[in-house]
């Protein structure tokens, strides 16, 4: 995740970085007001669209469907910001159960021992998750491979859930040897059914991106209108044609952009929430707890 003041105006302006839009449009914008600077140079020379009502109908159109483009955007934008947020939320939600649990355990649980591989267990989940939700293996996190052996997890095809039962299992074997009392036992139920709470629902946004057929119409409209949109412009503002078309298509074109990256918010693109600096915070919050017990 890219960090920034956003206070400061004059550096973000002129900052270049690898999630700007600039970066990945510049082949399109070339391409596009080269095409557009022929059809103007071909309206000069060649032939002359049209009388002037007529052109100026053409704008009006152009103009209307370019505020039908801005409605679709503002939609796809907020939809978009919407499951990048609720990522976070979930992932704050998860920081808050650890640190809960975390706390509850070491009142409860007096055996030293145990209470280090219950603490291991949570330090361990959100590495264990922010892989699943990558698609990474968890075999090359070297903070898993401190507490399990490689076999076990090799055989696990969801290891946030394996770990989660695991931490379950200890805990109701304390239950069942009477360090943990059945009302305790209620009390870190409820903290631990969080843990699969938050890794279902963040496993709902990976897996249900915004439909098929709106995006794709999206880019087809975005794609046709800008093409066309030389046409109406080029025998009206001539020269200047090629610069502000340019210009309308990366608008366009870098709010459905940041939108696509945005709407699976567990990746590694910029933008994206910065689940590895989360992870180490809830460790460091349970290590915490674990070096005043």
């Amino acid at each position: 995740m890219v960090s920034y003041n956003p206070k400061e105006w004059f550096s973000q302006i002129i900052r270049l970085h690898s999630a700007d839009t600039v970066r990945k449009l510049t082949p399109t914008m070339i391409s596009l007001a080269g095409l557009t600077l022929l059809i103007v140079i071909i309206d000069k020379h060649a032939f002359h669209i049209g009388p002037e009502h007529q052109v100026v109908k053409i704008s009006m159109m152009y103009s209307l469907l370019g505020f039908v483009i801005s409605l679709l955007l503002v939609f796809r934008t907020n939809t978009a910001y919407e499951r990048w947020w609720e990522g976070r939320k979930l992932w704050g939600q998860l920081v808050n159960c650890s640190r809960n649990l975390c706390i509850k355990l070491d009142a409860i649980v007096d055996n030293g021992n145990e209470k280090d591989e219950l603490f291991n267990l949570m330090i361990h989940f959100p590495y264990a998750l922010k892989n699943h939700l990558r698609n990474v293996s968890s075999m090359n996190e070297k903070e898993l491979m401190d507490l399990f052996q490689i076999a076990e997890l090799k055989d696990k095809k969801h290891v946030p859930l394996h770990i989660s039962g695991v931490l379950y299992r200890k805990i109701v074997d304390l239950n069942k040897e009477g360090k943990i009392n059945n009302e305790h036992m209620l009390m870190l139920n409820l903290e631990i059914q969080q843990y699969m709470e938050v890794c279902g629902a963040c496993e709902r946004i990976r897996n249900t991106p915004i439909p098929f057929s709106y995006s794709t119409f999206l880019k087809k409209f975005i794609f046709i209108y800008v093409i066309t949109l030389p046409i109406a412009y080029a025998p009206v503002l001539g020269y200047y044609s090629p610069a502000i078309v340019t210009f309308i298509f990366y608008v366009l074109a870098s709010l459905e952009i940041i939108a696509e990256e945005i709407e699976n918010p567990f990746g590694t693109d910029a933008n994206d929430l910065p689940l590895d600096e989360i992870s180490k915070t809830i460790r460091s919050s349970i290590e915490l707890v674990a070096k005043k017990a």
